[in-house]
């Protein structure tokens, strides 16, 4: 399978899964931002040392799918998202079992997570990555600029920001209600920050490769807020909207029409 069947076949995923869920809501729109991030940092991922932590929870189906996809979750497990009993609600719950090893239905905690798991590697002198997937929205929280300035403070270069850069948020555009600078602050306080296209499997992939030693990775993924649906992208409905049969018809064509599924 192609990298771009790979991103596609997860979108399917990601509609099928919101349908089933109805009311219960699925975040669709951040799901399917933040698609090839996750499978980037997943595809490469090493379960004996690196830690992935998605802070973003309100990209968690996202996250499922991308698990289902790369065959880390059962199909059966997959579709018990947002179902009573589920292992899989709408926002991430810690089970080890399922590969999830922090809740996340608070923003703004995961990187001060991420910062621990890193200092431990540190003074354990373990190897591996640790990796935070945060929206961009999300950074509105304070507590991340704590734990940005510590990381930069204990040099911890084992550490990745991955941020899902779509600038809307579930209130509207990131500009208009906080508007940081991303790139400056994280610069400011002595971190290496790497941009490139959210949407780029291979372009998320060699901005981990090239990474700096000595300080904390920022990795600023330019990306649209649902990405392959044409009325989803960069439309704030649809960070809580309830998807109905014929929108999710619509939505599944186009997918495989874009990504060229057969």
């Amino acid at each position: 399978m192609t990298a771009q069947e790979l991103s596609g076949w997860t979108r399917v995923d990601i509609l099928n899964a919101a349908l089933a869920a109805g009311k219960k809501g699925a975040h669709i729109a951040p799901s399917l931002s933040l698609v090839e991030i996750c499978l980037a940092a997943i595809k490469n991922f090493n379960d004996n040392k690196d830690n992935f932590i998605l802070s973003k929870g309100h990209g968690a189906l996202g996250y499922y799918a991308v698990m289902h996809q790369l065959k880390m979750i059962s199909g059966e497990q997959f579709n018990s998202f947002e179902q009573d009993g589920g292992d899989f609600p709408g926002q991430p719950s810690r089970s080890i079992n399922n590969k999830i090893e922090f809740n996340s239905g608070t923003l703004g905690v995961g990187l001060s997570y991420g910062v621990g798991n890193a200092l431990a590697k540190k003074y354990n002198k373990s190897e591996g990555l640790v990796y935070v997937l945060l929206g961009d929205g999300e950074l509105n929280e304070g507590s991340n600029w704590e734990a940005v300035s510590l990381a930069a403070r204990l040099k911890l270069d084992n550490l990745i920001a991955l941020v899902d850069n779509n600038n809307l948020q579930s209130d509207g555009k990131c500009e208009d209600i906080f508007n940081l600078n991303l790139e400056k602050i994280f610069e400011a306080h002595g971190w290496n920050v790497i941009k490139c296209d959210g949407h780029s499997i291979v372009e998320i992939e060699e901005s981990i490769k090239n990474r700096k030693l000595g300080a904390p990775n920022a990795i600023l993924a330019q990306t649209v807020k649902g990405k392959g649906v044409s009325f989803m992208e960069n439309n704030n409905a649809w960070h809580h909207q309830v998807l109905k049969e014929a929108e999710h018809e619509q939505a599944i064509n186009e997918v495989k029409e874009r990504y060229g599924l057969r």
